[in-house]
């Protein structure tokens, strides 16, 4: 089974991370360590699916990795840690794609063998977010873009759009529900 190995990892990968987010330097080194390599091999074999050169993988490899170290606080301790990892890589390889110019469809099961559990047996839909961001007040759609899409956290996003912390976390949970009725709806 080829996700066995990354399986068997994800228990000392979540270790770590827990050590990490308590605090542990050198944990989160030994992390980090430890995922690039598998980042690596994931994001050389996204670029040559999609038909583009594997030599952008390390560009994209930087990509994920920053973005753990941003987000590392949003990581549930009580959830495994490798498929929170892999969700963002694939987002990343996707952003990366996207950059290049390029419509893409990057299929989940690219991703299968490295996410524990079993896949599932219907593909979800896919999602045109910018059409579904569109459909919400400004305000909301505003935030939505800077958060889920562009990455910013919570404080970023007020900066950015000269509103309270608490204001931007209002218009999330808003927009997130929003989102959310339309797509039980449909």
């Amino acid at each position: 089974m080829k996700g066995a190995p990354v399986r068997g990892r994800d228990s000392e990968w979540t270790g770590l991370m827990r050590a990490a987010n308590g605090g542990d330097n050198v944990a989160y080194q030994t992390l980090l360590r430890a995922v690039t390599p598998v980042l690596r091999a994931a994001a050389r074999r996204g670029l040559a699916r999609a038909g583009q050169p594997v030599d952008h993988a390390e560009d994209i490899v930087q990509d994920i990795l920053l973005a753990v170290h941003l987000k590392r606080h949003t990581w549930d301790e009580n959830a495994p840690f490798a498929p929170w990892l892999f969700a963002i890589a694939r987002n990343k390889l996707i952003d990366a794609l996207r950059r290049r110019g390029r419509r893409v469809f990057v299929n989940i099961d690219d991703f299968a063998e490295v996410i524990p559990g079993e896949p599932a047996e219907e593909p979800l839909p896919s999602v045109d977010v910018a059409g579904q961001l569109k459909t919400l007040p400004a305000r909301q759609r505003d935030v939505l873009q800077s958060i889920a899409v562009d990455s910013a956290s919570i404080r970023e996003t007020a900066a950015k759009l000269a509103m309270s912390e608490g204001a931007v976390r209002v218009a999330l949970h808003r927009g997130l529900a929003s989102l959310a009725a339309r797509f039980r709806k449909d």
